[in-house]
């Protein structure tokens, strides 16, 4: 069926603008944190480090630049690790059931999820980065009209590949467990070490050499190389910590990106083609 893959996407998209109160505090969230703890954080490393952070002839960010592509990384993979939430209901409710037997290939069922998924997610980016700039985040500065265009569309592609990955790794946890709770606390134990062990809040520069060994294999972390890349730039400085990205080191980390989610798309195709659901 050409296209099948659309009604999915349509009634996602239509139940994630149809809860109100859901869709209020997706958005929330994360301006909430990069207000109050991005702005905090700022103030108290601006106070400490005063004029000696200041590296000579290097781009100096404020750590609210820094953190506000951590927040934009870290809300995504927040989003996306509870994306199948909505499908073990439908599961729970017979509703997966009455999909699956219909003539719709079981691959356009992912499709339509991870589409809708990839469009709730550069929503959330788009918002929280205007937000950021709002509160003084100094993000495309210095380039100009066609290379601010370059790396927006580079933004997306990036935020793009990591939602695909994770929404199908939701998707493959919720087609295999029948607890909503056990679902939550899956998520919850994932998420929560991709999140601290990642370049989100600060420089790998600073990690304990084992974390960084650790923090370099994490998906989270070439997502947020890719979107301090495209908003910010190759070279700059923060919290006293100078930081250069190559674009041979984008480059890894963009088809790093896209081949995890090649992966983790054919895994979760597999569990959905064996799934029964009575």
């Amino acid at each position: 069926m050409k296209f099948g893959f659309l009604p999915i996407y349509l009634r996602d998209m239509r139940r994630f603008f149809r809860f109100k109160h859901q869709l209020l505090s997706s958005f929330l969230q994360p301006i909430l944190w990069l207000a109050f703890f991005g702005m905090a954080m700022a103030g108290n490393f601006d106070r400490i480090l005063s004029s000696n952070s200041v590296i000579p002839g290097v781009l100096e960010v404020s750590y609210l630049t820094f953190m506000c592509a951590g927040i934009i990384g870290a809300t995504i993979l927040f989003t996306n690790m509870y994306g199948g939430f909505s499908l073990m209901f439908d599961k729970n409710w017979g509703i997966l059931r009455e999909i699956m037997a219909s003539p719709l290939p079981r691959r356009d069922l992912i499709i339509g999820i991870a589409s809708a998924a990839i469009t709730k997610s550069w929503i959330q980016s788009a918002i929280i980065l205007i937000f950021g700039i709002i509160l003084g985040v100094t993000f495309f500065i210095g380039m100009s009209p066609l290379r601010t265009f370059i790396s927006v569309i580079g933004f997306f592609l990036f935020v793009a590949a990591f939602a695909t990955a994770f929404l199908c790794i939701s998707l493959t946890l919720a087609l295999r467990m029948d607890s909503p709770e056990g679902f939550q606390g899956i998520s919850t134990l994932l998420t929560m070490p991709l999140f601290f062990l990642s370049n989100s809040l600060y420089p790998l520069e600073g990690l304990p050499p084992l974390m960084g060994t650790i923090a370099l294999v994490n998906p989270l972390t070439h997502l947020i190389t890719g979107i301090r890349y495209c908003t910010i730039g190759e070279h700059f400085s923060s919290i006293g910590m100078e930081v250069i990205y190559s674009s041979t080191e984008v480059l890894f980390s963009f088809l790093y990106l896209v081949i995890f989610s090649i992966v983790m798309f054919v895994i979760t195709l597999k569990t959905v083609e064996k799934v029964e659901v009575s």
